[in-house]
């Protein structure tokens, strides 16, 4: 599997319940985050700045879900990238 173009292709990272003033949040339940944590698995030939393996955040209303291999990914833009680890 291999981006084009300015798509980047990401695996978000599994983030597990946390706990906040004694309420288990869900990441469904985490509103107040509106970034997401991921990790880059493929870059489009457009795209600058950004290798393979970085670790990003992004918006969490960007791009689509792909099925590939029995796993999720998801297909955003590259200027849908608000931080680079």
């Amino acid at each position: 599997m291999r981006a084009i173009n300015d798509y980047i292709i990401v695996e978000k990272e599994k983030i597990g319940p946390k706990k906040v003033g004694g309420l288990i949040l869900t990441e469904k339940l985490d509103q107040d985050n509106r970034y997401i944590k991921a990790t880059i698995i493929s870059i489009g030939n457009l795209v600058e700045g950004l290798k393979e393996k970085d670790i990003i955040y992004y918006d969490k209303h960007a791009g689509n879900g792909i099925d590939f291999k029995k796993k999720i990914y998801q297909v955003i833009r590259a200027r849908d990238v608000v931080l680079v680890e």
